[in-house]
């Protein structure tokens, strides 16, 4: 009698076992991939501390982190055809560390973007821009692959950082399309990836419109001094 082939839980299962054989390494690599998180999570929170005194708010919403976990990182390198090793990973799954940056209004992930990528120790790998051409879903974020150095005790090391800007509107849309979408053993049929879409778009448009509000209401705004509210030889 033939045995069976092995299915998808068994080729996942034999992966796993390689991650033990090589689970030093592979904590190495997660560790370094920790570090280049850290790394950028800094650069934008001190951005947006000379952001928020430059244009007096703070255009950074909320900073999210996140390490790929071993299951997406297997599925990712089946998809490709790629055995589990340490060495397929860094050089092929490029969103192993990801950081996500939420901010209020679409003009200030451009500015935070641009203002990221013109810091010298930052490359930017590859650049996807789902906010000017959304995806056939209605996804729209901004996406960009850089590789930053991390100084260690004995080497500095190039990793890759994935980083996404969202404004609150498209967060909010991602999330919760994810949890109706993928939701187990549940197909979403072709009216409700429709509605899907149309709030998708309704989100955007609540995005320009807000944006517009905010830039009329900074244009009715007399300057002010840093020391408004303050009483003649207050410190």
């Amino acid at each position: 009698m033939i045995p069976p082939l092995p299915g998808l839980p068994a080729f996942r299962k034999e992966l796993k076992g390689k991650i033990q054989e090589y689970a030093m390494p592979y904590r190495e690599l997660m560790a370094y991939y920790k570090c280049a998180i850290m790394e950028v999570e800094t650069k934008f929170k001190v951005l947006s501390e000379e952001l928020s005194l430059e244009y007096d708010r703070n255009p950074i919403e909320t900073i999210k982190t996140r390490l790929k976990s071993v299951d997406s990182i297997t599925d990712k390198l089946m998809n490709r055809n790629l055995t589990l090793t340490v060495e397929n990973i860094e050089n092929h799954i490029f969103d192993v560390a990801g950081i996500r940056v939420i901010c209020g209004f679409p003009s200030d992930i451009y500015t935070l973007s641009d203002t990221f990528l013109n810091q010298d120790d930052i490359t930017l790998i590859e650049r996807k821009d789902y906010i000017r051409n959304p995806k056939p879903n209605g996804y729209r974020s901004l996406h960009l692959i850089v590789e930053t150095p991390i100084f260690l005790h004995d080497e500095k090391r190039l990793m890759k950082v994935e980083v996404q800007f969202r404004t609150i509107s498209m967060d909010w849309w991602a999330s919760l399309e994810h949890k109706i979408r993928y939701k187990k053993d549940v197909e979403v049929p072709e009216e409700i990836a429709l509605e899907l879409f149309q709030c998708a778009e309704v989100a955007a448009a609540l995005d320009k419109r807000m944006e517009q509000i905010q830039k009329t209401v900074a244009k009715r705004t007399p300057e002010t001094s840093s020391h408004d509210g303050e009483a003649p030889g207050d410190i």
